[in-house]
């Protein structure tokens, strides 16, 4: 397999209107959603107070990946990311494959993501069906895509700002009546952690499963390092925006739970329904479901807005390689590559029609279908880093601005989270069809990626013999 010498870094012609504090606040926001807010409580039923160590173990394994990408990115930036560090790292087949699977997980998430805000703006407008909202959400994110990538950086800002300002509040107003210092709170002391079967009532396996439950809602770290390729200058931009996000995202998600869990009993938490209602509605905070549902909705459309962002500058990076229709390279005055946005986006348009079908089951059956893609990704992430490392060393050593921690030791024990965790889903019941459908997407991919492989080898031994 021929290498290209990592010297040779094509200039990007996509826009540069990304600042730093857009990246910084999309590194923090990426991951602040819906799964923080709704899905913690499937979690905390499972682990009980333990939920604080599943949080722990699943978050420190998106912090390694996240500063592996960072390392990377910020020594070859690049608006494919880590398709581009596959393909450099382990041939075309690598960035094809990985490529195409992040597409196809985004694509497929920014759907159910509107699908999820369509069910909240249904409940408050009922005369909009649910398929309609989704319909006026494509049409909304299509068009702020669409237009110049300041405007997706200003979009996310806000909305990141809004989902960050909801978590430091909940912190604070948590943290005040744990020691009673809310109108009609007492301190609450240790009773909840070590009560109703203790701070592990289900043992490790309980914090097991809670990794399983959780350890997904850390999806979206990625896409900072995609975006940071329209910075005025990527190498610096994504070393900040990793740098500053992955300790704070860890204090949010560890800081939510281990109030949650101090001030609730473990015992009354369900799934499917937010652990912060519950919290905000004991300590008197009036209207506190309404004022979730509002938090909710925006993170939905904060990740829709960025996945719809992060899909399109994928499959252009993959055109740009040879490995998507060229017709996908056609790129505004303003730097934005419509028709990638265009074909990123059309899935979501099919799901308007999906919504008005099956409005109740389709959100289950899109989700079962890239439910374990993200590990995947994560893990040929790793891979790269593995290989490229070496090779950064030896040809360009002045770009390693950024370096992974304790190199190759935490690489390799993330592999081993990652494998774990894939081991996890093949024995649990309900995570058994994520991990079968998931599979059969990535082989297919990797089927094609073989076969295009194949082609490219035996045309290039024809060459030669041509006349």
């Amino acid at each position: 397999m021929s290498q290209a010498p990592l010297r040779e870094l094509a200039e990007e012609p996509l826009g540069h209107g990304l600042k730093q504090r857009h990246l910084t606040m999309l590194g923090l926001g990426g991951v602040i959603g819906a799964g923080l807010f709704v899905g913690s409580g499937a979690g905390i039923s499972l682990a009980g107070p333990g939920i604080v160590l599943s949080y722990l173990l699943a978050g420190t394994l998106a912090m390694l990946v996240m500063r592996m990408l960072g390392e990377m990115s910020a020594a070859m930036p690049a608006s494919g990311s880590f398709s581009v560090h596959a393909e450099r790292a382990m041939g075309r087949w690598a960035g094809f494959s990985v490529g195409w699977l992040y597409w196809f997980l985004l694509v497929v998430v920014l759907a159910v993501e509107a699908t999820g805000a369509a069910k909240i703006a249904n409940g408050w407008v009922p005369g909009i069906p649910q398929w309609g909202w989704v319909l006026i959400f494509m049409l909304v994110f299509t068009a702020s895509n669409l237009a110049a990538v300041r405007n997706f950086g200003e979009f996310e800002f806000w909305f990141a700002a809004l989902k960050v300002g909801a978590i430091v509040l909940f912190l604070l107003l948590s943290t005040l009546a744990i020691f009673g210092l809310l109108p009609d709170t007492d301190p609450v002391g240790l009773t909840n952690l070590t009560g109703q079967g203790g701070f592990l009532p289900n043992g490790w396996s309980g914090v097991v499963s809670g990794v399983l439950a959780v350890v997904f809602a850390f999806g979206g770290l990625e896409v900072v390092t995609i975006a940071a390729a329209e910075s005025d200058d990527p190498a610096r931009s994504v070393a900040r925006a990793v740098r500053s996000a992955v300790w704070r995202i860890l204090f949010f998600y560890i800081g939510s739970m281990l109030v949650i869990v101090t001030l609730l009993p473990w015992t009354a938490m369900k799934p499917g329904e937010s652990p912060y209602v519950a919290v905000l509605d004991s300590i008197g905070i009036p209207g506190a479901g309404q004022i979730m549902n509002i938090v909710v909705f925006v993170a939905l459309l904060s990740a829709l807005n960025a996945n719809l962002y992060g899909s399109s500058r994928m499959v252009f990076s993959l055109a740009e390689r040879g490995e998507a229709p060229r017709a996908l390279l056609t790129v505004s005055g303003g730097g934005v590559p419509r028709r990638a946005v265009f074909a990123s986006v059309a899935f979501g348009f099919v799901s308007v029609v999906l919504n008005l079908l099956w409005p109740k089951t389709i959100f289950l059956y899109m989700l079962n279908a890239v439910g374990a893609v993200l590990l995947f990704v994560w893990a040929l992430i790793a891979v790269s880093q593995l290989l490229l490392r070496r090779r950064i060393e030896r040809e360009t050593p002045e770009r390693l601005t950024l370096k992974m921690w304790a190199f190759p030791y935490l690489t390799w024990a993330a592999l081993a989270g990652m494998a774990a965790v894939l081991m996890l889903m093949l024995t649990d019941d309900e995570a058994r069809p994520q991990l079968l459908w998931s599979t059969g997407a990535a082989a297919a991919v990797l089927v094609v990626a073989g076969i295009r492989e194949l082609r490219a080898r035996r045309a290039a031994q024809a060459g030669p013999a041509g006349p």
